[in-house]
């Protein structure tokens, strides 16, 4: 290992806003990469440099390891972090850095590449005495040797891909003859997702806990764990909320599953850090389920647990330092919790989301810490991950760190792109998650039919309308008073809402409900109001004709036609089907003149690293195919009309 003095982040978003905040600290100059899509991001505006790759798309930007290496060697940067994802787990990346002498932050690439295949890792850890599930991870394929072994196994089995994680390649079966499927539809996402069909079965460990180890070892052969995350609350084995210590593990078995966690890691000589993934059952046993070799996205709740900065203890170990501590420094001091946001939403099958963040507020606060790499005005796109930020709140106890976190979430402020805050609220409300019980089964159990939010506040369009009349000039006249009629859709429905002003009172009526409102404050982004003598607040946006109002926890968006009728958009079932989002058409199941019945999938978009199904919303013949197979279209783009069979 040799000194280094300027680090080139290869990352994007909060992560990347994350270690150039650690880095600086050091005194280390930074160096941001960029795409064209990120030209004016977060991170771009905080590092010391910034050096463009390329065009949005990850291929031509930051999955391009000739322009990130290119960029380290323009811009003299003599580090590289890679953050998580992207090549943070990439071997061959790691040997290209060393032979440009370039310190690659993170472990050793042999390291990388045992744990990176979970067959070949899994004998490891067994040959080490990790406990794992029962299984199979051989070198042969057959199918039929797969349904012997699952027969020996026990079922439910999970099928899992061989290489790569993050859910891709996953498949829980419960009866033999849905095993067959599984394997066909597992060896594809595999594929896809990795470039390697091999699989491997386990044994499913139903209704248990997901927890992890965070490890850190050095280049002095010292190995140390520093406590654990509970990472249960899961949709599609993606992570969702994460906290530390668990609420499951006491102080015997934090010490035995951080001892495995450490065998772990010196089993494979490893370097930096590090998270051991276990399975924790009812029972109390605890099973290894894999290693992720990079820094985790929660490992803000780690940090705060402990305080020790894992960034900067990266760039230290990297530079040839020993760690600062042994295992018995290691304390743990009160709780953390962690929630994921999201460009998603809920109420869509969380289906991601593209747009612009119009308005941006995270919030602050005692105990609160928000993780984030976005700026009013930046375009949230198609090309990359949804999520856009991270709410972290600690406290002396769970309890307390769980009212921050609620109020944390509640005030932060995102409106010109859906989130999944009002989903991140529901599930923190949950008795079963606020008594510390959550499972792997927690989502499956309680959104078995999606997420359903609940009644919304009706005042919210009354606000909405109050809004729209006063940025059209309506309610005044001579003797300071006069009738209006306000025209909003929402969700395919119209709704007409009667307004009147007498000087700062309103009075707002629709068929449903009905108010007096005075308008105390009205802001650029924040009206104060007054209704039935409680004082209330809510940050709206008014954008041409549409209007978002967060009241609450919720965000209500609108459609004003009080002078044209509603957008397509809005009244839905005509037959015009639009693009959901900006992505790619990966394939056109129909054509021209071709009779469809309702459901039938019609193409495939991918967007933000997942697919999306372009469902026929009706019965009747495909009168337009606006589209083709590897052509990228814009959000609300027409796709196809579906001409309606006559009856």
């Amino acid at each position: 290992m040799k000194p280094f003095s300027k680090i080139l982040i290869a990352n994007r978003g909060e992560i990347a806003c994350r270690v150039i905040r650690s880095a600086k600290a050091k005194g280390y100059a930074t160096v941001a990469v960029f795409s064209d899509a990120d030209a004016g991001a977060r991170h771009v505006l905080e590092a010391d440099e910034a050096f463009r790759l390329g065009g949005g798309p990850l291929q031509e930007s930051y999955l391009s390891a000739e322009r990130v290496l290119a960029a380290a060697r323009a811009t003299g940067a003599d580090a590289l972090h890679p953050g998580y994802g992207f090549f943070s787990e990439n071997a061959d990346f790691a040997e290209q850095c060393a032979a440009a002498g370039i310190t690659f932050i993170g472990p050793m690439p042999d390291s990388v590449r045992v744990m990176g295949d979970k067959a070949r890792s899994k004998r490891r850890m067994i040959e080490a005495g990790v406990p794992c599930v029962p299984g199979y991870e051989g070198d042969d394929q057959d199918d039929a040797l797969f349904v012997r072994e699952a027969d020996r196994i026990g079922y439910p089995v999970m099928v899992k891909a061989s290489a790569g994680g993050g859910g891709r390649g996953m498949r829980l079966v419960h009866d033999r003859g849905d095993l067959a499927a599984a394997l066909v539809s597992a060896r594809s996402e595999a594929k896809n997702a990795f470039g390697d069909d091999r699989l491997l079965l386990e044994r499913a460990v139903v209704d248990a806990r997901h927890v992890e180890i965070q490890v850190f070892g050095d280049s002095f052969g010292s190995v140390v764990h520093l406590g654990e995350r509970d990472c249960s609350v899961q949709r599609r084995h993606q992570k969702v909320i994460e906290e530390a210590p668990s609420p499951a593990v006491d102080e015997d078995l934090r010490r035995r599953m951080g001892d495995a966690a450490v065998r772990a890691a010196a089993a494979i000589d490893y370097v930096g850090a590090g998270t051991v993934e276990f399975l924790l059952g009812k029972d109390g046993e605890f099973y290894f389920l894999e290693m992720n070799t990079r820094l985790q996205v929660e490992h803000p709740v780690t940090e705060c647990v402990t305080g020790i900065d894992l960034v900067d203890l990266q760039i230290d170990v990297a530079a040839g330092l020993p760690l600062p501590f042994a295992q018995d420094d290691i304390s743990i001091s009160g709780h953390a919790i962690e929630v994921r946001f999201y460009a998603e939403d809920p109420r869509q099958e969380f289906l991601p989301q593209t747009g612009v963040a119009s308005i941006w507020q995270p919030a602050t606060g005692d105990g609160v810490r928000i993780d984030h790499g976005l700026v009013t005005g930046q375009v949230i796109s198609s090309f990359y991950d949804p999520m856009i930020a991270k709410i972290i709140a600690t406290g002396a106890n769970r309890d307390e760190a769980l009212r921050r976190l609620v109020h944390a979430v509640r005030g932060t402020h995102l409106l010109g792109v859906a989130t999944n805050r009002e989903f991140l609220l529901d599930a923190l409300s949950i008795d079963e998650f606020r008594r510390g019980d959550a499972t792997t089964a927690f989502i499956g159990k309680h959104y078995a039919d999606g997420f359903k939010p609940g009644q919304g506040d009706p005042v919210a369009i009354l606000i909405a309308a109050i809004l729209a009349a006063e940025t059209a000039g309506q309610g005044w006249s001579s003797n300071g008073k006069q009738a209006h009629q306000v025209s909003l859709a929402s969700d395919g429905s119209e709704t007409i809402v009667r307004v009147a002003r007498a000087g700062q009172r309103w009075s707002a009526q629709s068929d449903a409900h009905s108010a007096s409102i005075a308008i105390v404050e009205r802001g650029d982004t924040l009206v104060r109001f007054e209704v039935d003598g409680l004082l209330r607040r809510a940050v709206y946006l008014c954008d041409n004709d549409e209007i978002a109002i967060d009241l609450d926890g919720r965000v209500y968006r609108f459609e004003d036609t009080t002078y044209r009728a509603p957008s397509r958009a809005s009244a839905g079932g005509d037959g015009v089907l639009r693009a959901p989002m900006t992505g790619t058409i990966t394939a056109v199941r129909v054509g021209q003149d071709q009779l469809v019945a309702r459901g039938d999938v019609l193409a495939v978009l991918e967007a933000m690293k997942m697919e999306q199904q372009i469902i026929a919303p009706i019965a009747g013949k495909v009168t337009t195919v606006a589209v083709a197979a590897n052509q990228q279209v814009a959000a609300r783009d027409i796709l196809f009309i579906v001409e309606a069979e006559p009856t």
